[in-house]
């Protein structure tokens, strides 16, 4: 049990919870009937969870070497080895559960795991490390309308949606980590641009993001603008908290809120994902 409780705090259980609940709600978006609405979720789940163990197992020198003892395996608490089968179990597992659901399913899931594991392994010190976010996020949303009977890929405005989530979901996860990152050798798009830049770039995201849901969701009446009113003070609090406070780990979260706040519009305007 210890190991396995180690293993879930270094899968990022946090943003995994999220993103898997943004999974449930696009699948509610996207009209799936149960089994394949918990199918989805189940493989989404595990999907982050070989992500997430994936990139810890891969920092830990680098984590230890910054003194970042809340990872438990800087702690000790988890072999290496032992994370690396668990990355990998859970990503063969994923795919597995992705393959029940169809082809087309399988492939975009594959390629959102590859995309997302293709930082781990070395673009997060590109300048470039920001496409894996707007490939992963961008085809999240079609993740759902795949799992479908009638697979189809999701509506263009939720990849611009996604897309623009995304790249603001890597500027404000990575700023808190700045100099630690600088000390190690890693030199991503965010450090490059610096902090107020990425800020601002962060916030158009969640702009961007949610115009696009505005104008896609053909929702109607006063209920989308609530919506829309909703993450745009989101993102105000982002420029806000970290003017006061500096780059912390608020800003990730007010942004991850944010995404859940648009599939929750996606979830009331029933159809709109395709």
């Amino acid at each position: 049990m210890r190991a396995i409780r180690a293993l879930w705090g270094a899968s990022h259980p946090g943003p995994s919870v999220v993103v898997t609940a943004l999974a449930l709600a696009l699948g509610l978006a996207a009209g799936l009937e149960p089994w394949r609405l918990a199918v989805l979720v189940a493989s989404v789940l595990f999907g982050q969870l070989s992500i997430g163990i994936s990139n810890d197992a891969i920092d830990r020198e680098r984590d230890r070497a910054v003194g970042r003892t809340d990872k438990p395996l800087v702690r000790g608490e988890v072999s290496n080895r032992a994370a690396w089968i668990a990355a990998g179990g859970s990503a063969v597992i994923a795919l597995a559960l992705s393959a029940v659901l169809g082809w087309g399913m399988l492939l975009a899931h594959a390629v959102t795991i590859v995309s997302a594991w293709s930082y781990n392994l070395g673009l997060k010190s590109t300048p470039v490390s920001v496409v894996p976010f707007l490939v992963s996020f961008g085809l999240f949303p079609s993740l759902a309308t795949l799992s479908s009977p009638d697979p189809t890929l999701a509506a263009p405005f939720a990849a611009v949606a996604g897309a623009a989530l995304g790249a603001a979901v890597h500027l404000t996860n990575v700023l808190p980590d700045l100099d630690d990152d600088r000390d190690t050798g890693v030199r991503g798009l965010p450090h490059r641009l610096g902090a107020p830049v990425s800020i601002i770039i962060a916030v158009a995201g969640i702009v961007v993001a949610a115009i696009a849901v505005l104008i896609g969701g053909r929702s109607e009446g006063v209920l989308p603008w609530l919506f829309f009113g909703v993450v745009l003070v989101l993102a105000v609090a982002v420029v806000v908290r970290m003017r006061l406070r500096g780059p912390d780990r608020t800003g990730f979260r007010l942004v991850m809120a944010a995404a859940l706040v648009l599939a929750a519009q996606l979830v009331v305007a029933a159809g709109s994902l395709r």
